[in-house]
């Protein structure tokens, strides 16, 4: 069990209270991010229970997710707050079930990680009429949830692939292997392709490829990426899982000369780092931990009545490479 208040004197949460600040005072949010008045009035009042759904619980970046949210939710609420963590498999229908059975249960908060940013909309709205607060997690969720809290993944993705550009050194054949369609994955893509197209002597092969976000996906998408191109130099994988999933195709194939840039700084890929003979070779870092903790105390801030003027708090990424890897600190974890 943690303190929010010992972790900022620890300076764990540091970068979370910058972040924070800046956004209640520059941040604009998104039309659907903002409650209409009525429906706040009537999600207010105390939390005896919240949801937590999720892309995939098999990933050790939700697992960290629902840990974080536990982890606050316990220490705002009390042990006596009911905490339920799901997942949804990145499928929008068993999601809505989801909701569906957490609104039945009389569920105040979700913390919802959204399976399809734009499809989980009526989802959310009918949440949101029976009187849930909802903070959309990691990625965007349509419908007028009270709040977001998420990683800046056009950064995310700008940052890796500027990395492969400079180990390129501006020249060679480059694959985006893509995702879901959450706009933490469109928005690391678009972060990746600016960086590229930013760089004439880089030729994109390959950016619609989709992985599912899991290791498995990376695997299949890469070898057949690798059997329909003679030569690739580079690629953006856009979450460490799918990396992983890529390096290992890469290894099994025999290929030389493929470095792989990814997203999160897992564990899992401080150990490929750490691995010279290992074809990924950085992630733009996030904190899935924090960034929990961060929504569920958004949450109780919202269901507490704070009416915050600015609804969406974007977290800044660092980019963790096998020549900084000594030096990064990896995920918060309780």
């Amino acid at each position: 069990m943690f303190s929010l208040p010992s972790l900022l004197r620890r300076g764990l949460l540091s970068s979370f209270a910058v972040c924070v600040l800046s956004c209640f005072v520059a941040c604009k949010p998104k039309p659907e991010a903002s409650p209409a008045p009525q429906a706040a009035k009537a999600s207010g009042g105390a939390i005896r229970s919240v949801g937590l759904t999720v892309g995939d619980l098999a990933n050790p970046f939700f697992v960290q997710i629902a840990k974080g949210a536990e982890s606050t939710v316990r220490e705002l609420g009390g042990a006596d707050v009911k905490f339920t963590a799901v997942s949804s498999g990145y499928d929008l229908n068993r999601q809505a079930n989801q909701i569906d059975d957490f609104i039945a249960a009389g569920t105040d908060l979700l913390l919802l990680n959204a399976a399809d940013s734009q499809g989980i909309a009526p989802a959310v709205r009918k949440a949101r009429k029976a009187g849930m607060t909802v903070i959309a997690i990691d990625v965007v969720a349509e419908g007028g949830v009270d709040g977001t809290v998420m990683s800046d993944n056009v950064q995310a993705g700008r940052i890796a692939a500027e990395y492969l550009v400079r180990r390129l050194n501006g020249t060679g054949n480059v694959v985006i292997i893509n995702g879901p369609p959450v706009s933490a994955v469109t928005d690391r893509v678009t972060g990746a392709v600016d960086a590229f197209s930013a760089a004439p002597g880089i030729k994109l092969l390959s950016r619609d490829q989709n992985a599912f976000g899991n290791r498995d996906g990376g695997l299949s998408v890469m070898n057949d990426l690798l059997v329909a191109n003679p030569r690739i130099d580079a690629v953006f994988a856009v979450n460490d899982p799918t990396g992983l999933g890529a390096a290992l195709a890469v290894r099994q194939s025999r290929r030389t000369g493929v470095v792989i840039a990814s997203v999160d700084g897992a564990p899992d890929v401080e150990a490929a780092l750490a691995d010279p003979s290992n074809a990924l070779v950085a992630s733009a870092a996030q904190d899935p931990f924090m960034m929990a903790a961060r929504a569920a105390e958004f949450g109780f801030q919202i269901r507490a009545g704070a009416s915050p003027t600015d609804r969406l708090i974007r977290i800044p990424v660092t980019l963790v490479t096998r020549d900084n890897l000594s030096s990064y600190r990896g995920w918060t974890a309780k």
